[in-house]
């Protein structure tokens, strides 16, 4: 069966009788028909004096264009400690209808170990990413208002972009005010994807509605002539785009197949934003559950490293155990093996791209501190000759692992890996940041780059040490870096699979984030607006005439 025809083959429970399960009464629940449901700000006075429960950060190896299913393993893991009888709890990010019609598909798990109901997260769900939508491009509607009836703020140059939460090449450099009214200014503009915005960044960084209003005050919008920063504040946008958000920003609760309560809230991509669902979904799992399961996007060079340089400094908190997900196929994808033989054994490639993996557990396990387990995601094409050798390989460098068959099993299929994630959050975790706030912001860079990328120099253009330069100057050097680049090489380079010999990483832009609170460095050609490939997943997606969805996977 596919993913959509066996999340339709399982008798849902009312999401009131989900609540209960993490004590969460009707009350505290804002009702989205049977099975969907936002959680009032209310639960969180009511649980503040709590004591967090452990947390279980899943990450993964570098991956192939289809992903390596962290998600997938996050849910099944999550199932897996209830099976094993603990509190446990998903928190987890909202798909975007880019890669649901792209070449990704959904982001709801797979087989047995998916979250649901399944169509509606990956589509509308509650309207959250919409809603971000919405507040992005009322900014921009505000901006280019203010310029239209005489531009008191003087702005000169606009770097705000408007934003559609699909996958359109198209948009990325538009002209607008191209009517011919009286008075309009033409201009150069250009949208991001929604999830690429800032807004959806303060969203997931925002601790509470008032936070969120300071944060979307402090965006930059443009500079004046002289290049002094002109900030939505100046414009008196962030009231406005904070009463659109308003229900945005309370955390969705779902289920997975097998029952387990999930929260799921916030959707940033890794590769062109900081990939982590918001800390409100995070924390309140951490209150409501013994064991809170959330993952990272990507692989640990992007989602894992944003997570706890980015995310844990601003929510206090750190993993007790980190989970990276791999598989063979991806394993002999960076070891050489051509994407079309990926699924065939080879012993030679599948040694090579070991390699990949262990600079990933290097990284977290002794740059981050980190304690560590490797989840092997097991597919119904991989040789118990490649598995066996996988495991003697990481029981050989003292690294723990598991095989985890999440699709075809679901929870059953991860009790092993709960069992030993038990065990692991018993063990004292130390989190090292890769760098100090207080180091200068060249410094920063060349810290996560050398580190955990291992470049061995980084390039950069004039132009972009002059707008380092500017950032330090106006005060923003103490601020985190987020690191834009392509999620299939360490390198900037999406060819690079192997990193095999010494390489130059290239930096072409930095955007300042002032309202979510980090800096932005654009590297080699990775674009804040996707493209859809040649064959897009909206080919296959339908509708039949009983009303019932086709073609998600």
């Amino acid at each position: 069966m596919t993913d959509i025809e066996i999340a339709k083959s399982v008798k849902l429970e009312n999401i009131t009788e989900i609540a209960k399960k993490i004590d969460i009464n009707e009350n505290d629940l804002e009702l989205y028909g049977k099975y969907k449901a936002k959680i009032s700000d209310e639960i969180n006075r009511k649980i503040q004096n709590k004591k967090d429960g452990k947390l279980i950060l899943v990450t993964a190896m570098s991956p192939t264009p289809l992903g390596e299913g962290k998600t997938t393993i996050s849910i099944s893991i999550a199932d897996g400690l209830r099976r094993i009888g603990k509190k446990s709890i998903l928190a987890l990010r909202e798909p975007s209808l880019g890669p649901v019609f792209g070449i990704k598909g959904g982001a709801t798990g797979g087989g047995y170990a998916q979250i649901a109901p399944m169509e509606d997260i990956n589509l509308h769900f509650t309207g959250d990413i919409h809603a971000i939508t919405a507040a992005n491009n009322l900014l921009s509607a505000m901006i280019d208002n203010h310029i239209y009836f005489g531009n008191e703020l003087g702005i000169e140059k606009v770097v705000w972009k408007r934003c559609v939460d699909l996958n359109d090449r198209q948009l990325r450099k538009v002209n607008t005010g191209l009517s011919g009214e009286k008075r309009i200014v033409q201009r150069e503009d250009g949208f991001d994807i929604t999830v690429a915005s800032e807004v959806m960044a303060i969203l997931c960084l925002a601790t509470d509605i008032k936070d969120l209003k300071t944060k979307l005050g402090n965006i930059i919008i443009g500079y004046n002539k002289n290049e002094e920063p002109i900030y939505a504040k100046d414009l008196k946008a962030e009231g406005a785009m904070a009463v659109l958000l308003k229900d945005a920003i309370k955390p969705n609760l779902v289920q997975t197949l097998e029952h387990t309560p999930a929260i799921i809230h916030g959707g940033p991509f890794a590769n062109i934003a900081h990939g982590c669902n918001s800390i409100i979904a995070t924390k309140l799992g951490m209150k409501l559950a013994d064991y809170t399961v959330t993952e990272a996007g990507f692989g640990a060079d992007l989602g894992a490293e944003k997570f706890l340089d980015i995310k844990c400094r601003k929510a206090n908190i750190k993993p007790d155990a980190v989970v990276c997900v791999a598989t063979i196929k991806a394993l002999k994808y960076h070891g050489g093996a051509p994407k079309e033989e990926i699924q065939q054994e080879n012993m030679e490639c599948l040694a090579n791209g070991m390699e990949n993996l262990y600079k990933h557990i290097d990284n977290l396990k002794n740059k981050f501190g980190m304690n560590i387990i490797v989840a092997l995601n097991k597919y119904n094409t991989d040789t118990q000759n490649e598995i066996d050798f996988v495991q003697k390989e990481l029981a050989n460098k003292g690294v723990l692992s598991s095989v985890v068959e999440s699709w075809a099993k679901g929870g059953l299929g991860a009790v092993d890996i709960a069992t030993q994630l038990v065990e692991l959050t018993n063990k004292e975790s130390k989190l090292q940041y890769i760098y100090d706030l207080n180091d200068k912001i060249l410094d920063k860079i060349e810290k996560i780059v050398t580190k955990i990328y291992g470049a061995n120099s980084i390039n950069y253009t004039d132009e972009v040490l002059e707008k380092i330069s500017k950032l330090q100057n106006m005060g923003y050097g103490n601020l985190p870096i987020c690191v834009a680049k392509t999620q299939y090489s360490f390198s900037d380079d999406d060819k690079n699979l192997e990193c095999k010999e010494p390489f130059e990483f290239h930096i072409r832009d930095v955007d300042l984030k002032a309202g979510a609170g980090f800096i932005v460095v654009l590297a080699g050609k990775i674009m804040t607006m996707p493209g859809l490939p040649k064959i897009p997943a909206a080919e296959t997606i339908d509708i039949d005439a009983n009303g019932d969805i086709i073609g998600i996977f």
